[in-house]
């Protein structure tokens, strides 16, 4: 079969696969995106998007039930859960649909279906129809992103038991959720459903839930949520657990013994499988790590010339905004323009419950584990005069800084608008700053974001309103 002569192609439309397109297309490549299903990948139809759409629902629902507290006499407030779910899949189409314009755009020639490497710089691609088309490359940037790992023997039917991608379609408010494993996707959809009056139980292995996240803040988030109904389980296991008809049943193990647990719906957020397998990687002579991720340098690049990957297909974080800087550099790299390298220490994690949860840089654990020294500044919400007139006081930000200099090594923060304040801390360190210079910054007056001049005052010993 003769192949068709391309320049540039980009192998997936997530959010890296579809900016990476974009920015080589800017820097005068002929760029051809190649996505088997919907552009824009799971984070914008399946993930990210469409679940802040619902947790959007979650909050102003909770909203409004507390309108008494600003004056407001508000009446019974009636939940239409499948139309909150339209809304939601409505979001991700409009939002695919912006995609769609930025490839026509930025002339990106989108080609659909699924597609194989060859040997020789070639991919051949299936499309729905069954039909094969081979196309040459001088360049290949993969970004096939990853799936929802599921547990033996429990098989995921989208009815009773779901991955997150599936449970965005559930259209029937569940009685009783059992939801395995507590990192941000496991914590978001256990807060949405609980707004709603669904009786939710989190099970989780290690100690504590948001497992990557400081444990002050873990414990504080557990703490909330608790006090909001919900059941959590740490350093628990899951025995027995048994689909029969529309219900599901589990013994939940923990060191005060073993409790049975039956309900209509089960998630299972436990991680995420790298999409690896069927791509002939191994004909172009790419290396994986021993968990099926692609390696690659800190320029994106492969084991092989001219071979590019980013993304979750590359390894954790897993996070729509690693992706989409990982495919900016990928770009710039892969059309020989200078490229920084990517800096892993230096992105945000994001849990999007209520109240949300952020941070960057190192925890606290993890500064003891290595022996670093450091100063601790934390200041809660309801010292911040902003957050107390907005009806948000609940949380605390915590910065912890270098001993000596002041060198910013991480901020922690539990607040309802914690993953917009996190940006400055990012900044900050992406800028090597130090608390001091936060300090010398004039913060707007009244603002959530005085909260991180508060904090990096109270590490220097310079508290003022706290």
């Amino acid at each position: 079969m003769t192949a068709e002569s391309r320049d540039l192609i980009v192998l997936g439309s997530g959010p890296g696969g579809y900016v990476a397109a974009i920015r080589a297309s800017q820097l005068g490549r002929k760029v051809t995106l190649i996505e088997k299903t919907e552009l824009g990948g799971v984070c914008l139809n399946w993930g990210c998007i469409p679940s802040k759409s619902l947790l959007r629902a979650a909050q102003l629902f909770h909203d409004i039930k507390r309108g008494a507290e600003f004056g407001f006499e508000v009446g019974s407030v009636k939940l239409d859960f499948p139309t909150v779910v339209q809304r939601s899949r409505d979001v991700a189409a409009k939002m695919e649909g912006g995609v769609n314009f930025l490839m026509k755009k930025n002339k990106v020639e989108v080609v659909k279906g699924a597609g194989y490497i060859e040997r020789g710089n070639k991919i051949t691609v299936t499309d729905a129809s069954g039909k094969k088309t081979t196309y040459s490359y001088k360049d290949i940037i993969i970004a096939t992103g990853a799936r929802a790992r599921e547990l033996p023997n429990l098989e995921v039917d989208g009815k009773v038991v779901h991955t997150a991608r599936t449970i965005l379609n559930h259209r029937v408010l569940p009685q009783k959720l059992l939801v395995i494993g507590s990192g941000a996707i496991g914590m978001e959809f256990a807060y949405f459903f609980n707004s709603f009056g669904t009786k939710v139980t989190v099970v989780e292995m290690l100690p504590q839930i948001l497992p990557v996240e400081d444990t002050e803040v873990a414990t504080a988030l557990e703490r909330i949520m608790t006090k909001n109904g919900m059941t959590i389980k740490t350093n628990a296991k899951l025995e027995n657990v048994k689909v029969a008809g529309k219900t599901i049943s589990a013994s939940i193990i923990t060191a005060q013994g073993e409790e049975k647990w039956s309900g209509d719906t089960c998630l299972v957020a436990i991680g995420v499988n790298p999409n690896t397998d069927g791509l002939g990687l191994e004909n172009a002579g790419i290396q994986l790590t021993d968990k099926g991720f692609i390696k690659v340098d800190p320029f994106l690049k492969t084991s092989s010339p001219n071979h590019y990957s980013i993304g979750d297909v590359t390894g954790p974080p897993m996070l729509a905004h690693k992706a989409s800087h990982e495919g900016l550099i990928a770009a710039e790299a892969a059309c020989g323009k200078y490229a920084h390298p990517m800096r892993y220490d230096n992105i945000a994690g994001c849990t999007y419950c209520q109240p949300q949860v952020a941070s960057i840089g190192l925890t606290e654990q993890a500064l003891k584990a290595k022996g670093i020294k450091y100063k601790v500044g934390k200041v809660p919400f309801a010292a911040i005069g902003k957050a107390v007139a907005i009806g948000e006081p609940e949380g605390f930000i915590k910065v912890l800084i270098d001993d000596q200099l002041g060198e910013v090594l991480g901020v922690h923060i539990l607040h309802s608008e914690a993953t917009e304040l996190i940006t400055e801390a990012a900044i900050i360190r992406s800028h090597e700053g130090i608390a001091a210079s936060v300090l010398d910054t004039i913060h707007p007056h009244p603002t959530l974001s005085e909260s991180m001049m508060e904090a990096m005052a109270l590490a220097m010993g310079r508290p003022i309103n706290c």
